[in-house]
């Protein structure tokens, strides 16, 4: 098997795909059957600097760099050789956010990413415009937020793009981003592929009296739908990528997506009727719709497959940060007592234990907002835990409430779509670091939906690998070979996974978990204005 790896390696026969995660870059190479060869990573952070969650250009480089390098030292160490030629490249990254730039190819302001919610206004008067949600992490959203508040800048934007559009563009010189991704930053349009042409025009007829020179359609990036070629490495990408100067320019590189997309095609859902939860620093969830909504739901947003097929999203800015926290919280109580315990084994036994707990948590409250989060209307968050004198205050309904809190907010918008909408999800595939600890986060997700999840063995390799397999279906495809069928033949055929049906119990303890969230939301806003 390693001599038919080398071959691979040697000859290019391999896909790259690296995602730019919220708090790690990730690298995958894959060999010609798809399985990951070798591996590299970054651990990285967002910074709060003047009311703003960014990342740095030095943050940015630097982070690809060193990652690269690690994917590089782990092919040296595994196979004796040196990384000089990829076969094809994908780039993804968190999607939406703000990157604008002057005709000098300089960015006009830090990098704005998903976690900001400054856009409330900015949105409020574009969803009447458009009859179409727009969320307040979508790059239209910080555009038209920072045309609100007169920035100086916006005058100057000659192009505006995300994390992964300008990665690409800074490797290959082209402008462009995979449907997928270009979806979070303006509305598409299914029919053609590109952005809806109508509410093009309705923008620039919005914003006509600011006498600006650019028009919205030149200075967003070209819409390409998976499978298309988006240009190749260049000399300069090259050395940008490989600090060492060792990799060869040339490299074919498919659209960039978003992780929502590489989501998608991790857990091949991206036909319809299938749908797919990520669950880490933030949640959301993706059904392939089979007919549009009958309204516009602030709590959904419509995006694409990275082959343009509409979906749902719910999408929340918050998950397992809080979870983390009180885990090493606990992890320091046991230091304190000079118990060295293993982080996979203190996560796995305190996630088990929530399996002990009532299924409502007893009378135990959370929420899990360590920033604002938009589809409960705050703009800002506040971790909180509340409970009644007489709850059933133990360790079991402790993480089980915590457990329930990640995944609350993503259940209230759920409810919408598939309660009010009754959209109907044939299967549903979770992926992300919750599911970590086997049966646990699956079957709180199940409670929380009310449907099947299931838990594929390649779920682990998450976006970095998605992102590499639509590099490698870019150069491998047949004519007339649409994604769906390339991922259900030649991907995942074969693949095995773990299923868990949800339990009417849980089911009708979460709900009643939920109702409570709900009711008890304005002690939470009370939070946030009285805690500063």
């Amino acid at each position: 098997m390693s001599e038919a790896v080398k071959n691979s390696i040697q000859s290019g026969r391999t896909a790259l795909g690296i995602e730019f995660g919220s708090t790690r870059i990730k690298a995958v190479l894959v060999d010609e059957n798809h399985a990951p060869i070798a591996m590299g990573t970054h651990d990285w952070e967002n910074r709060l600097q003047n009311n703003i969650w960014t990342y740095s250009l030095e943050d940015i480089w630097s982070g690809l760099q060193d990652c690269y390098q690690s994917l590089a030292k782990d092919v040296e160490e595994k196979y004796g050789l040196v990384l000089t030629n990829i076969g094809a490249i994908g780039f993804s990254g968190m999607m939406h956010g703000y990157m604008p730039f002057d005709d000098k190819g300089e960015l006009l302001v830090p990098f704005r990413t998903w976690r900001n919610t400054m856009t409330g206004e900015a949105c409020k008067k574009l969803v009447p415009v458009f009859n179409f949600n727009i969320p307040q992490r979508w790059s239209i959203a910080h555009l038209y937020q920072a045309i609100l508040s007169g920035e100086e800048h916006v005058k100057d934007i000659a192009f505006f793009t995300t994390l992964a559009g300008y990665i690409h563009w800074k490797l290959t010189g082209e402008k462009v981003l995979g449907v997928g991704e270009a979806s979070g930053m303006f509305p598409i349009d299914s029919k053609t592929g590109g952005y809806d042409a109508k509410m093009l025009v309705q923008f620039d007829e919005l914003i006509a009296d600011k006498g600006f020179s650019w028009k919205l359609k030149d200075i967003l990036p070209k819409v390409l739908g998976a499978g298309e070629n988006a240009g190749a490495l260049t000399e300069e990408g090259a050395k940008l990528l490989d600090v060492t100067g060792t990799l060869k320019p040339g490299c074919p590189m498919c659209p960039p997506e978003g992780d929502a997309g590489t989501g998608m095609v991790a857990t091949n859902s991206v036909a319809v009727r299938t749908g797919n939860v990520s669950a880490g620093t933030s949640v959301f969830s993706m059904v392939v719709l089979e007919e549009a909504m009958s309204r516009v739901h602030e709590e959904i947003d419509m995006v694409t497959t990275p082959d343009g097929m509409p979906v749902a999203m719910v999408h929340c800015n918050n998950c397992t940060s809080d979870l983390n926290a009180w885990v090493n919280l606990f992890e320091e109580f046991a230091d304190t007592f000079g118990m060295k315990i293993d982080k996979n084994d203190l996560y796995g036994t305190l996630y088990r234990k929530a399996l002990e707990a009532d299924t409502d948590c007893g009378g135990l409250l959370a929420y899990n907002y360590f920033s604002g989060e938009p589809v409960t209307g705050l703009n800002e968050g506040r971790p909180m835990f509340v409970r009644t004198p007489d709850a059933k205050f133990s360790l079991a309904n402790f993480m089980r409430s915590h457990l329930y809190s990640a995944l609350a907010t993503l259940k209230v918008g759920n409810d919408i779509l598939l309660k009010e909408e009754k959209v109907k999800v044939d299967s549903l595939m979770g992926h992300g670091g919750l599911f970590k600890t086997p049966v646990v986060g699956q079957q709180i997700l199940a409670a929380a939906l009310g449907a099947p999840v299931t838990i594929m063995d390649t779920a682990s390799e998450g976006g970095a690998w998605g992102i590499a397999i639509l590099a490698a279906y870019m150069q491998e495809k047949e004519s007339g070979e649409s994604l769906p069928d390339y991922l259900n033949n030649k991907i995942f055929a074969g693949q095995t996974g773990t299923t868990i049906e949800p339990k009417a119990e849980d089911i009708a303890g979460f709900d009643c978990f939920v109702k409570k969230y709900v009711q008890t939301l304005p002690a939470e806003r009370a939070a946030v204005e009285g805690l500063r």
